[in-house]
């Protein structure tokens, strides 16, 4: 009887060690995907910033923005970063005009482009995180897929200049 007792212990041991390294690899397969997802997300926001860039300095901003927005639309993946930053610094060395459609379509687009970034940024440490317990290593989870990269850039949102008004009051205290 004592054989058999040990024996009904370890198949539990067993089973709740299979169950705990299935949901162990599905998280990391979701959290994964799911950095992979924000990354495509990030990409397309980027493209949408320096498009609209693209267009606000072909109507009023010149040459120097237009190069930076269109070098940032055509850069390759390792000199995006970089693109990046530069089509930001040009951003905030013009006056925006939020009243200026071409304008508040860059300020918006710079505004999701931060909401977008942060949320990549959450995802890939969470992700890297998961893969990095030494169960994870251990087992090899998450081996097919490469580690997916923090994307390194400025904050992107625009600030507004302070003697144009945005259309929201001021509270009192």
């Amino acid at each position: 009887m004592p054989q058999l007792w040990a024996v009904l212990v370890t198949a539990v041991v067993v089973a709740l060690l299979a169950v705990y390294l299935v949901w162990t690899a599905g998280r990391v397969e979701r959290l994964q995907t799911r950095a992979e997802s924000a990354a495509r997300a990030l990409d397309a926001h980027l493209l949408r910033r320096a498009a609209a860039a693209a267009v606000l300095a072909e109507k009023r901003y010149g040459v120097e923005l237009y190069a930076a927005a269109r070098i940032a639309l055509d850069a390759v993946p390792e000199e995006r970063e970089a693109a990046e930053n530069d089509l930001t610094r040009q951003l905030r060395a013009v006056r925006l005009d939020p009243a200026d459609p071409a304008c508040e379509a860059v300020i918006a687009a710079s505004r999701r482009l931060a909401l977008s970034r942060q949320v990549h940024t959450d995802l890939v440490r969470d992700a890297r995180t998961a893969r990095s317990r030494p169960l994870v290593r251990l087992c090899r989870m998450g081996r097919r897929r490469p580690w997916p990269r923090y994307f390194d850039i400025d904050d992107p949102t625009l600030a507004l200049p302070a003697d144009i008004p945005t259309g929201g009051g001021t509270r009192a205290g």
